[in-house]
């Protein structure tokens, strides 16, 4: 969508939706108080013309409010904290403060939450991957604010993008229990719908173990979202249907957590009876019993590229220019991984 070259304001608003523009913002502020028809047409007006409040109304025309948005799915465990807390020091240092929002992993919310960031005329956002929903691209597209999506590479992004390769990264965890000798896969993924990271690494390590010549049962497959109680859950529920498992690929390093925890306390022995393997490498992975097994994502050089990256587009940013860095993944064995055992 092209750049809008005129200011949107809320009379373009109430033009788009056939309402006064006391309507619109009574619709903004007391939604309670308009009639739902009239308030969907507010919201798909604003949505169109991509209309943003102006909350820092108190900063003069021009002047830069020194603030970036930062907005993740969960700040739950430690899957983004290393990279959130690179971010935040390298803005620091270059005189910006931080503002960070989640969404929980709902790309509706996060299109909401970017909103608010936008109406406290953030001067960049950062997002996490490259899943987002149509409003919130169209919404960007309509704002001279610089935007990098990190965590996430991808060569086609539509956004400037930094991070890993994740479908990499789920090949990588995968050829290393290929390598292993282990042919009776099991792989436990959160849902993959909104998750671009998660969806590649799945595609990925499936890929890579079909192409050895090794056949998935849909049973082998199971999903939890990123929460060591769930993941222990349904691990064992995977654990007492009987497969006859030698490995596990899990979408992160909390999904392996919950799984080595869940086999322990069953009497499984790590590595021996089961190899499992998580994606991420987060902090305190390396210092679990077993240690585990990962493929690192590095979460501290991607969270600082990110911002030099968005620091240096505030005020020479160029919509048109798209910026992709790729940031290997590497492969971290430890003890929660070994050759397959003889049957």
């Amino acid at each position: 969508m092209k750049k809008q070259s005129y200011k949107v304001d809320i009379i373009s608003v109430a033009n788009a939706a056939g309402v006064s523009a006391a309507t619109v913002s009574r619709a903004m502020n007391h939604p309670d108080l308009v009639n739902p028809a009239t308030r969907k047409r507010v919201e798909a007006a604003i949505r169109k013309t991509g209309y943003i409040r102006n909350r820092a109304a108190q900063t003069m025309h021009g002047r830069r409010s020194a603030t970036l948005g930062l907005v993740v799915p969960t700040v739950n465990y430690s899957i983004f904290a290393e990279l959130v807390q690179s971010f935040n020091d390298t803005v620091s240092d270059m005189g910006f403060t931080l503002l960070l929002a989640t969404h929980g992993y709902d790309l509706k919310t996060e299109y909401q939450v970017l909103r608010k960031l936008l109406e406290h005329r953030v001067d960049g956002v950062a997002l996490i991957g490259l899943d987002h929903s149509e409003d919130t691209y169209r919404l960007l597209a309509s704002q001279d604010v610089p935007v990098v999506a990190v965590w996430n590479y991808s060569e086609t992004s539509r956004i400037s993008c930094i991070g890993s390769d994740n479908r990499e990264a789920g090949r990588i965890a995968a050829e290393h229990i290929l390598a292993l000798g282990h042919r009776r896969i099991g792989f436990i993924f959160p849902p993959t719908a909104e998750n671009d990271r998660a969806r590649g690494r799945l595609e990925a390590a499936k890929t890579a173990v079909r192409e050895a010549g090794i056949e998935i049962p849909d049973a082998w497959t199971v999903q939890s979202r990123y929460s060591i109680t769930q993941a222990k859950a349904v691990s064992k529920d995977l654990f007492n249907q009987g497969h006859p498992l030698t490995a596990l690929i899990c979408g992160n390093d909390i999904i392996a957590q919950g799984a080595v925890a869940a086999a322990m306390e069953m009497g499984i022995r790590i590595p021996q009876d089961l190899s499992i393997m998580g994606i991420g490498d987060f902090v305190g992975s390396a210092d679990m019993f077993p240690a585990l097994s990962s493929v690192r994502i590095p979460a501290h050089a991607i969270g600082s590229q990110a911002g030099q990256h968005l620091v240096g587009c505030v005020g020479d940013f160029d919509p048109r220019h798209i910026v992709r860095i790729k940031i290997e993944a590497a492969l971290n064995l430890r003890s929660t991984t070994t050759r397959q055992q003889g049957d």
